[in-house]
């Protein structure tokens, strides 16, 4: 596989999981602590997921991998429409949370697509 920092998903998952940081360390309030650290730790999953998925060679561990960082996108969206919910973060800053979860999210489905493509085309 390719070197992940050259990936435009893994860029945009890095840049997901620092706004995401910034967003939950800003939490404050009964109850904070727990889902702030929920969003850190789905954040981070994201970029580090696709990072060990690339660091195989077969296109199924690959794919499932990307699969946990979808899953990773989509646990942050809930995490950050719940604290939106709650009054934990603003409006602003949840649509800008959604928004990277959105485009993350796509780009991995894209990114699994190509992946089954090749594995296809290759024959593996």
């Amino acid at each position: 596989m390719s070197d992940y920092r050259k990936l435009r998903v893994w860029v945009s998952a890095r840049e997901l999981a620092k706004v995401a940081y910034r967003v939950a360390s800003a939490m404050r309030g009964p109850g904070s602590v727990a889902l702030r650290d929920q969003i850190v730790r789905a954040s981070l999953s994201v970029p580090s997921n696709i990072v060990e998925g690339t660091a195989h060679k077969s296109p199924r561990e690959v794919i499932r991998f990307l699969q946990y960082s979808i899953s990773s996108a989509s646990e942050v969206e809930g995490h950050i429409v719940l604290a939106a919910d709650i009054g934990m973060i603003s409006t602003k800053d949840l649509v800008v949370v959604t928004t990277l979860v959105e485009d993350v999210r796509m780009m991995l489905y894209g990114f699994i697509k190509k992946v089954n493509d090749d594995a296809q085309n290759s024959g593996s």
